[in-house]
């Protein structure tokens, strides 16, 4: 019997439930199920449990105010592949193999969580977003969309090989498969894990009809960093993810700025999609976007007026998205309740990774800079777990697995690079938690043009090292500048805590064994 550890710098030995006395038993119950629900480019800004600025998310808030809310969230590597693959491994990606999603096949035959719980009698289920390429492995039962998927009228890939093109909006049929699944297919002898994986809210935020006009006559306050130059950080201006740049945020693809005969680079690809709407639905799109099209026209806005433009059709559009997946979200807790689930299983909610809301300009994610490598982190809790409120320890995605895991009384193996959350479930707040977090993003060149880079996170600080196609290091104070806007390496005064976290950063490579420490060796005295 192994002892959990928690490290200062990162994870420790995976733990082992202890046998739990008959006192307890009676307390608890005898299995624990788990359901978890991932959105796509979900970002803690739009989730009003964490900051009401924007949208009103009652559903998803339901899943805080019953549980608790991460407020220091994040993930090993912020893009949608490579952060499936570390939650299911809990690994960081250059060990489960899959680092990008531009080439990346995931290795299916390797060990995973649902694998694990599976071997012990837990019946596991995916439905929605897979997005490894591989077909999926270690499941009792699973229905993906393909590839990136559709929101409207969706096609899906089954078990048995065949794609099925569903009648719908995909928020809505992703839950009511999952649904049904919990309530007809599974065995209700056996405990289970499931996975409902949303397409939403990712590009390019196409609207539940029902939600059509939503938003339209709201105006969503501008970042205060929304207008960065970029000054001092080269990897951050040389990025290609800026709202106000047509080549960038395109009119037509994302902000559906179009009128017929206009030709983009993306025209094709956009009409591919809204040409799956039934035909009623369609002349109501179009109608929409039609007179916005005029307005946008009539207007003819130039340069900040025309970002500034932009960023509210960014905004309306996301925050439609949004509304339906919290509505879904709603219908599986009362499924959970009002079916006598609720009280022996754990609800997990979190997405891929964080996302860009306007800050520094821009959309999208991949920067370790806070709004993309954070994530919402929401967990309802079943009985026998007394947690509530505000958890502030560090978490990672890579620490899912081992969480569910030991959740289950499953023996977490050794070669689990994440820590189990369960302690912090049950209310304690080990003096020994980790203080720093690892990342290490990969995919260039690529869309966005989004440098590599890997780095360290700690409470306070955060030491970033662009390298291969640019060699340029950021060191930000997250207390005095909580928006990374002044890259302070190399400035007077910054040389101890450099050196501090340079010495940190390299024990995490050690610790996580990342081969790039071998090829770009750092200062380390």
């Amino acid at each position: 019997m192994k002892k959990n550890l928690y490290p200062t710098i990162a994870m420790a030995l995976p733990a082992v439930v202890t046998l739990m006395s008959c006192a307890e038993k009676k307390e608890k119950p005898e299995h624990y199920n788990i359901v978890y629900i991932m959105t796509d480019d979900h970002t803690a800004q739009m989730m009003s449990c964490y900051d009401n600025r924007y949208v009103e998310t009652p559903n998803l808030d339901r899943i805080a105010q019953d549980g608790v809310k991460f407020v220091n969230s994040f993930v090993a590597n912020s893009l949608s592949g490579p952060s499936r693959a570390c939650m299911f491994t809990g690994k960081h990606s250059h060990k489960n193999g899959f680092t990008h999603n531009e080439h990346g096949i995931f290795d299916g035959s390797q060990q995973t969580m649902p694998k694990l719980l599976q071997q012990a009698g837990y019946q596991t289920a995916i439905i929605g977003k897979w997005h490894l390429v591989s077909e999926p492995t270690g499941f009792d039962y699973w229905n993906i969309l393909p590839g990136q998927g559709d929101y409207y009228n969706p096609d899906f890939i089954r078990m048995d090989g065949t794609t099925v093109r569903e009648h719908g909006y995909v928020t809505n049929i992703v839950t009511d498969k999952s649904i049904d699944w919990m309530e007809n297919k599974r065995d209700k002898s056996k405990p289970f894990i499931l996975f409902i994986h949303h397409k939403a809210c990712h590009r390019n935020w196409l609207p539940e009809m029902k939600y059509l006009n939503e938003y339209e006559d709201k105006t969503f306050p501008l970042p205060e960093n929304f207008y960065d130059d970029y000054a001092g950080r080269k990897a951050a201006a040389a990025q290609e993810m800026e709202i106000g740049n047509n080549n960038h945020m395109d009119l037509v693809y994302d902000n559906k700025i179009y009128s017929e005969g206009d030709q983009t680079r993306l025209t094709s690809t956009y009409l591919s999609m809204i040409n799956r709407m039934d035909s009623a639905d369609r002349v109501r799109y179009d109608s929409l976007y039609q007179a916005i099209t005029a307005d946008f026209k009539q207007k003819n806005p130039k340069g900040k007026d025309l970002a500034e433009y932009k960023y509210q059709r960014y905004m309306r559009d996301y925050s439609k998205v949004l509304k339906s997946l919290d509505d879904n979200v709603g219908r599986v807790l009362d499924y959970l309740e009002e079916s006598g689930l609720s009280k022996n299983t754990l609800v997990v909610y979190t997405s891929d990774q964080g996302f860009y809301m306007g800050e520094h300009g821009w959309f999208d994610k991949r920067f370790m800079y806070e709004e993309s490598m954070s994530t919402p982190l929401v967990m309802k809790l079943p009985e026998g777990l007394e947690a509530r409120g505000e958890i502030t320890e560090m978490v990672q995605n890579i620490d899912y697995a081992p969480t569910f895991l030991e959740l289950a009384g499953v023996e977490v193996p050794e070669d689990i690079q994440g820590v189990s959350l369960l302690p912090l479930l049950k209310g304690e707040h080990p003096k020994d938690w980790r203080k720093s977090l690892y990342y290490h993003f990969y995919e260039y060149p690529a869309e966005h043009a989004v440098k590599r880079h890997y780095g360290i996170r700690t409470e306070r600080y955060k030491l970033i090292h662009f390298y291969r196609d640019i060699d340029e290091w950021e060191l930000y104070d997250l207390q005095t500048d909580p928006m990374e806007m002044h890259n302070i390496y190399g400035q007077p005064g910054t040389e101890q805590i450099t050196q501090d976290l340079m010495k940190q950063l390299d024990d995490l490579q050690v610790q996580y064994d990342d081969p790039i420490r071998e090829q770009f060796p750092l200062s380390v005295q």
